[in-house]
């Protein structure tokens, strides 16, 4: 472990602290009434899909990381439809808000959250004694969480825009 006030120990605290803010603000995002934003979805349909095409066709992956990024797909489009099955809509004057499954959006975030401390156990943070040489990062389990998440998040993003342009429709088919 590197000496406290050294370089290597800020680093690592720095990097703690980014991970540790990230997970919290994804889990405030996954939880409670949100607005409908105009734009995160369109973001989301454009770098998933992306991040996965990378994954897919650059990194050689073997044969049980494909599968295993493919399951992950699979299972995260069934649950971006089982979650917009559970998510309450909301159509009002002030804008078009959202209200996603709380124990859907804790469990996503609970499984980022193992994973990332999994991570941090096994492999260590850059600038430790910890780390390894040459750690393999794209690990068959990581190709499933991060297949589930791009699933899910495409499908749930999809699921917003398809409702958000019925409610734009059916305001616009009542307004005289």
């Amino acid at each position: 472990m590197a000496q406290p006030g050294t370089p290597q120990a800020l680093v690592t605290v720095a990097i703690v602290a980014l991970i540790a803010w990230r997970l919290y603000s994804r889990i405030r995002r996954n939880i409670g009434r949100q607005r409908l934003s105009p734009v995160r979805p369109w973001v989301t349909l454009a770098l998933f899909p992306l991040i996965l095409t990378l994954l897919a066709f650059t990194a050689h992956l073997p044969a049980l990381g494909s599968a295993a990024l493919a399951g992950g797909i699979v299972a995260g489009i069934a649950l971006g439809i089982f979650g917009l099955h559970l998510t309450r809509f909301e159509a009002t004057a002030q804008g078009v808000y959202y209200t996603p499954n709380a124990h859907l959006g804790i469990l996503l975030s609970t499984l980022v959250v193992c994973r990332v401390v999994y991570r941090l156990i096994v492999g260590g943070l850059p600038g430790t004694a910890a780390a390894p040489a040459a750690a393999p990062t794209l690990t068959p389990l990581t190709l499933l969480l991060v297949g589930t998440l791009a699933g899910y998040y495409c499908s749930y993003a999809i699921g917003l825009l398809r409702w958000a342009a019925r409610s734009r429709r059916a305001a616009a088919g009542a307004a005289p």
